[in-house]
């Protein structure tokens, strides 16, 4: 990437990732320390790790669209400022509904898709995959960083210590939005980052894109419950208190990323992404039934990393599977969409567990998230292999509209390209095609012709 694009694109995932640094620090720590605050309940404790998933989706495509209006960078600073005062409000709770209103306002802050949109913004047609998967890849780290460090931080400095640290951690987040991330020349709607309403009603009546919908909603819906109750059962079974649970968790991530890598290679250079796919969801179901059924030690390990392997590949493959599936002219719109169904699994997964957990106890819980990757399962195997297409945005002449009326189709005729799009207001023609036989320069040539 040129510079420029490099700086936007590491600046904006170091963004993203200071703000999800602390939110996943919570995961492995939260039920026991949330079990100590006045009026807790297993369902109480479930609400409270998931009702930031509501907000947060609830609130994804309202702030991307509202950027649109008052700029990028106001609404990331703006929902910063919500998060680092959610965060303040956990902190200083002494009550666990004290601590739900707390994670609702953290949820709130949903700069996602606006940070999504920016990075668009700054860079260019040809970087923007490259961009958006730097981003991508940080998540996916932030998650592996914290979730290993968040029993260490909470040994240190307690649960409520890391409440304040997401303050400044989102401070830190606004001081990098203001000082560090470019400023973008001007406002437009990217149509591959972007949600569009007018593309919502076919976005979701697309039955692959919804699909993979349901899948990322059932496997966070799966996490989230999860950790309702696996801190307790290493605790029980393995014999790892809370403050060294890292000892676990840091092995088993490393087992998992090991397993990840191969199946992912398997599944994009091979073209095998539906057999991964199943594989995945078989194993993640195969996780919980064993957690269900199985108390000892060996067990438990075993199920953990099947788990988080099952997990990382899913995390891996869901938006590659998007980015295949989706229109090119209405990628956006489908990211969008699945953004907030993965937010959507949160709430219900920590609600539902924590219900759970209440009347059925540790088997309860993995009983309902193995039944759930059952289901999710049974529309995995259902669906359509995916077509190996990527989306690429190409820049069109000057030459104006009335050239370019039958471009979409000479596009088309290039080798390598299946569909095309033409957007004469924003210069650009939207295309999906296969990279192991599309001619870029031909592309190109023709597109600056017209």
């Amino acid at each position: 990437m040129q510079t420029q694009d490099t700086r936007a694109a590491g600046s904006l995932a170091a963004v993203f990732s200071v703000r999800l640094l602390g939110l996943f620090m919570i995961y492995p720590v939260f039920a026991d320390y949330a079990g100590g605050l006045a009026h807790a309940t297993p369902y109480t404790i479930g609400l409270a790790l998931g009702i930031y998933g509501l907000t947060q989706g609830l609130l994804q495509i309202p702030f991307g669209l509202m950027s649109d209006r008052v700029g990028r960078k106001p609404m990331i600073v703006f929902g910063l400022l919500v998060f680092a005062l959610g965060s303040v409000v956990a902190a200083l709770s002494g009550s666990i509904m004290g601590v739900v209103a707390g994670r609702a306002l953290q949820g709130a802050g949903a700069v996602g898709s606006v940070i999504l949109a920016l990075v668009a913004d700054l860079t260019a047609e040809e970087n923007r995959t490259k961009a958006m998967a730097t981003v991508g890849i940080t998540i996916g780290f932030s998650f592996m960083i914290a979730v290993v460090a968040g029993p260490i931080v909470a040994g240190l400095v307690g649960v409520a210590g890391i409440f304040w640290l997401m303050v400044v951690l989102g401070l830190a987040g606004i001081g990098i939005t203001l000082f560090v991330v470019p400023s973008p020349p001007a406002l437009r709607v990217r149509r591959d980052a972007e949600t569009v309403p007018s593309m919502l009603g076919g976005v979701l009546k697309n039955g692959e894109l919804l699909r993979l919908d349901f899948g990322i909603f059932a496997l966070h819906a799966m996490l989230t419950a999860s950790f309702l109750v696996v801190p307790g059962l290493l605790h029980s079974a393995v014999g790892v208190n809370d403050d060294n649970q890292w000892l676990v968790y840091l092995p088993v991530l490393v087992v998992s990323v090991a397993i990840m890598v191969p199946a992912i290679i398997v599944a994009e250079k091979h073209r095998r992404m539906k057999a991964v796919l199943v594989g995945a969801v078989a194993a993640l179901a195969f996780s919980q039934f064993l957690l269900a059924f199985s108390g000892g030690a060996v067990a438990v390990l075993v199920a953990v990393t099947i788990f988080f392997a099952g997990f990382n590949v899913m995390e891996a493959s869901l938006p590659s599977l998007i980015t295949k599936t989706a229109p090119a002219v209405a990628k956006g719109t489908a990211t969008g969409v699945y953004s907030s169904s993965q937010f959507i699994g949160i709430f219900v997964g920590g609600v539902f567990g924590g219900w759970v957990h209440q009347a059925g106890g540790d088997t309860g819980v993995f009983v309902l998230t193995g039944v759930l990757a059952l289901v999710w399962l049974a529309i995995a195997a259902g669906m359509k292999p995916p077509s190996y297409l990527t989306t690429r945005l190409v820049r069109l002449g000057s030459t104006g509209a009335a050239p370019r009326a039958g471009l979409a189709q000479r596009l088309k005729e290039v080798p390598g390209v299946a569909d095309a799009v033409v957007i004469a207001e924003e210069g650009l023609a939207y295309l999906k095609v296969d990279s192991r036989s599309f001619d870029a320069a031909a592309a190109e040539a023709l597109a600056q012709a017209n």
